[in-house]
C-alpha cells in the first residue's frame, strides 16, 4: 500500500496528462484547477484501493489507548474506560486514536483538509447557526487536524456501520445506510464547490429530515 507521504508526492504530477495550474500563494484554485485534481487523485487512490486494509503485526488499539491515558486527566480515565465498555459503539466512539492509526497506512489522494478528527456519527446534530438557522453538521472539533480527507469520510462510514451492527440491523440495511451517509459526504461537498474557498458543509436541517424521509420510503 501506498503510504499518505508517497501519495502527497505524486500529486505533484498530474495523472492524467492535462494537469492542473498551481494558484500564486494564498489564491485559491479555480474550480476547473480543482476538478482536473480530483481527476488526478482518482488515478492515485482509485476507489478500489479504499477496499484494501491489512492490519500491520503490530496492531495494538489496547495499547494506544493505554498510552494515551498517560496524557489524559487521571481521575477521569475510569469513566472514559466506563463508557467505553457499554457496547462495541461506544468503544468505538472513544477509540479515535486506533482509528486514527488504521488508515495511516491506507491509501491517500493526496487532498487534505481540516479533518473534524473524530467524525463518527455522534459527533454530528443539530444546532442553531449564526444566521438563526436550524442546521446539521459537527459538532465536536476537540480533536481537529489537517490530514487526508478520507480519514474523516472512512471514520464515519464505519461508525454508521457499527453502530448498526449494535442496534441491530441487517447486513442490507447497514449497506444502505453506509451508502447514503458516503453518499450525502459528496453532495454536500459538491454544493460548496464553486465557492472560492469552500466553506461549512452544513446543512438546513429540514433538508435533512427530508432525505431521512425518502430513504424510509425506499
Amino acid at each position: 500500500m501506498k503510504s499518505e507521504g508517497a501519495a502527497r508526492e505524486r500529486t505533484a504530477r498530474p495523472a492524467s496528462g492535462k494537469g492542473w495550474a498551481r494558484a500564486a500563494p494564498g489564491e485559491p484554485l479555480s474550480r476547473a484547477d480543482r476538478v482536473a485534481r480530483g481527476k488526478d487523485a482518482r488515478v492515485l487512490a482509485p476507489l478500489e484501493s479504499h477496499a484494501e486494509f491489512t492490519p500491520d503485526e503490530w496492531r495494538d488499539p489496547v495499547g494506544l489507548l493505554l498510552e494515551q491515558a498517560n496524557s489524559r486527566v487521571s481521575e477521569l480515565v475510569p469513566v472514559r474506560r466506563g463508557r467505553m465498555l457499554v457496547s462495541p459503539f461506544t468503544f468505538y466512539r472513544g477509540a479515535a486514536l486506533p482509528m486514527a492509526a488504521d488508515p495511516a497506512g491506507t491509501p491517500a489522494s493526496g487532498l487534505r483538509v481540516q479533518l473534524c478528527g473524530d467524525a463518527h456519527l455522534s459527533n454530528f446534530g443539530a444546532f442553531a447557526s449564526p444566521e438563526r438557522r436550524l442546521v446539521f453538521d459537527v459538532n465536536d472539533f476537540d480533536e481537529t487536524l489537517p490530514g487526508p480527507f478520507e480519514w474523516g469520510v472512512k471514520r464515519l462510514a464505519a461508525s454508521l456501520a457499527v453502530a448498526g451492527r449494535d442496534n441491530g440491523f441487517s447486513t442490507k440495511d447497514r449497506r444502505q445506510v453506509v451508502l447514503a451517509g458516503a453518499e450525502g459526504y459528496r453532495k454536500a461537498s459538491q454544493t460548496v464547490d464553486p465557492a472560492p474557498t469552500p466553506g461549512p458543509l452544513a446543512c438546513p436541517l429540514p433538508a435533512i429530515l427530508a432525505h431521512r424521509d425518502h430513504l424510509r420510503r425506499q
